[in-house]
């Protein structure tokens, strides 16, 4: 507003600005306040015309022409034909006794405009215009504004203006935030909430029906705060769909198909590589995607976002109002068509695979296309694809270190896929496995010990004992128990995985050879000598099946030199940690997990030794990057500041 107010004040001229956006966003809105202020404050006379169709156009403008002092006979002759009617009102502007704003309002079809020649400049005036089409080829020579959505505060201060007595400002806040902050969503909400006499809602009972409490379609009920139902444009539901005709009247029905196949994600930013190869059917072949995508920017139903991955963001609640009026016999396509999209993107083994910056951005489409799917009527295939999906995201999270996350979207995609999935659905059970490695990995031992033990429970009923997946239940309860002290009981475990693994897979199979490593990281002391013999052959074991860099070699090789240190041979222990730590690092980074773990250990070795400068310098190292990875309070964290203050204490430091 402090742009388009300096643009209106007195003498000023041949100037264009083009508001464009999202449906809904408030071009009108903000062109009208100016309008207002240009009228009232700056001496400048008001011209609003309707651009949204040729006929209106062409009217309104003719209308310009007369208020600029055209003569009937010159009007005539230009509806006749017999004249250009654009050079008529252009030259009546452009001898304008005054100053004068013209607004071109809704000009959604920029070719309407541009094949009348009715967009020109003038130095007696400044022209607004109000489009959905954001294409800067459209509007040379005019200064692109963009619109977007309001900020939180300013959305909030939206709702409590029209409806004061509904709430406070965090409920509006609240609300604000559910409607993606649109201002159309906004005014159509504290409209309804504004207007209800019999029994008037507070902003908590919108919310709740907003979230489908009631049975309500939340499309529908934001529409009902619509004073005049007849403008497609007042309604949520209908507005986009203005954006859809247009495209599909440019040759682009293509784009319609897109927006649908959206509707399977989130409003988050999606890596734009998710719509490589896509493809919807006959509706939607993979070489249209482009050009489809392309109409979708260009009228402002996407945007494109800055960033190290390049990503695409659609208002949340465009898309659920599309995927409201998506016929439901394309439902299965669609999700099928989104969840190959999501496998594609995806580490087929995401326990082997190396760091993606794709993974963060993924977990709220994954999790998205499990809402849709799970009440959608569509095949339990599909249903699996996408759990899987959510699966592979969970254990890509957890290999990045990104243990809260891994654990709030399993808990999130458990709680879902529960509503098509039976809770004994292996891929279900896969994913709680999954939320008791990242308890166990936050530090919360207790708690991760009763989840393996429920997991345990529900997979010896539901598969048998000698399962994979109840053998590697039988893991996370195990490496619970080591923590908890309890290294008896999980002996006992981690020699039932060996031997059911041992029989199933193998014995040089890589979960066989890591549940090998498992023994040695909690065998108990003091007589060690049988567990260094079975060290020793499971690192032979490793180099002639993977060879010395993999990571499986580089865990048995550190399991193998704490078992040395544990079973009193320090000083044979002390290469072995040294190339531990120098491999982690080099291959995972200095802040990984098992880096720091290694690290921890070649502290120990050297305290032991007596070497406490070394030792100081790599534990002080230690305890810094666990602050910052896992948190102050984590008891991996805790350990590492009581060894610090131990090994101080005994080279004589305070």
């Amino acid at each position: 507003m402090d742009r388009l107010r300096a643009a209106v004040e007195p003498g000023i001229g041949n100037r264009v600005y083009v508001l464009h956006g999202l449906g809904g966003c408030g071009k009108t809105a903000v062109a009208y306040t100016l309008f207002d202020h240009a009228t009232r404050h700056t001496g400048r006379i008001g011209l609003w015309v309707n651009a949204s169709d040729p006929a209106s156009l062409r009217a309104g403008m003719l209308a310009v022409a007369a208020d600029r002092g055209a003569t009937d006979g010159e009007l005539m002759g230009a509806r006749s034909g017999l004249r250009p009617a654009a050079d008529l009102v252009w030259q009546h502007l452009d001898h304008s006794d005054q100053p004068w704003l013209l607004v071109l309002d809704n000009a959604d079809d920029p070719a309407i405009l541009r094949e009348g020649g009715w967009l020109r400049t003038s130095p007696a005036g400044i022209v607004i215009v109000t489009s959905r089409q954001a294409a800067p080829h459209w509007w040379p020579g005019a200064e692109l504004l963009q619109f977007g959505v309001l900020p939180r505060d300013e959305a909030a201060l939206v709702l409590r203006d029209l409806a004061p007595d509904a709430g406070t400002v965090e409920d509006a806040a609240e609300i604000a935030d559910r409607l993606g902050r649109l201002p159309l969503a906004l005014t159509l909400a504290g409209g309804f909430l504004a207007h209800q006499v019999i029994d008037p809602w507070t902003m908590t009972d919108y919310g709740r029906r907003l979230d489908g409490g009631d049975g309500l379609d939340p499309i529908e009920l934001i529409d009902q705060g619509a004073l005049d139902g007849s403008d497609s444009r007042h309604l949520l539901s209908r507005t986009w769909q203005l954006s859809l005709d247009a495209l599909a009247a440019q040759g682009l029905p293509e784009a319609g198909s897109l927006l649908r196949l959206l509707t399977c994600w989130a409003g988050d930013p999606l890596p734009l590589s998710l719509l490589s190869g896509a493809t919807f059917g006959s509706a939607l072949p993979a070489f249209r995607v482009e050009s489809a995508l392309r109409g979708l920017l260009d009228q402002s139903l996407t945007e494109l976002v800055p960033g190290g991955v390049r990503c695409l963001r659609t208002h949340g609640v465009l898309l659920d109002s599309v995927a409201r009026t998506t016929p439901s016999d394309q439902y299965e396509q669609l999700a099928a068509a989104a969840a190959r999209q999501l496998r594609a993107a995806l580490p087929e083994n995401p326990e082997r695979a190396t760091h993606d910056p794709r993974s963060h951005l993924l977990a709220p489409h994954v999790l998205a296309l499990l809402r849709r799917v799970v009440v959608w009527p569509v095949d339990q295939s599909v249903v699996e694809e996408a759990t899987e999906c959510s699966l592979r995201l969970v254990i890509a999270l957890h290999r990045d270190g990104d243990y809260s996350s891994a654990l709030s979207l399993a808990n999130r995609a458990v709680e879902l896929a529960k509503r098509r999935l039976s809770g004994d659905h292996r891929l279900v059970i896969r994913l709680r496995q999954r939320a008791g490695r990242a308890v166990y990995r936050l530090g919360r031992f207790e708690e991760a010990e009763v989840l393996h033990r429920h997991i345990l429970e529900a997979c010896e009923r539901a598969f048998g004992p000698s399962d994979l997946d109840t053998l590697e239940s039988c893991v996370g309860l195990s490496r619970s128990l080591w923590q908890l002290g309890r290294e008896p009981e999980a002996m006992r475990l981690i020699r039932r995985i060996i031997a059911g693994r041992t029989e199933t897979l193998g014995a040089v199979h890589p979960s066989t050879l890591l549940a090998r490593a498992s023994l040695l990281e909690v065998a108990p002391g003091p007589e060690l000598d049988e567990e260094v013999a079975l060290g020793h052959a499971l690192v032979a074991d490793c180099h002639r099946t993977f060879g010395e860099r993999h990571p499986i070699t580089l865990i048995a090789e550190l399991d193998q030199a704490d078992l040395l240190r544990r079973a009193g041979r320090t000083a044979e222990a002390l290469p072995g940690a040294r190339r531990a730590h120098a491999a982690h690092e080099q291959r995972y980074g200095p802040e990984y997990p098992i880096t720091l773990a290694a690290r921890s250990l070649l502290s120990t070795v050297l305290a032991e030794l007596g070497r406490y400068d070394e030792a100081i310098e790599e534990v002080e190292a230690v305890a810094e990057a666990r602050a910052r990875v896992l948190g102050a309070s984590h008891p991996w964290t805790l350990a590492s500041q009581e060894r610090l203050a131990e090994y101080r204490r005994a080279h004589g430091q305070p």
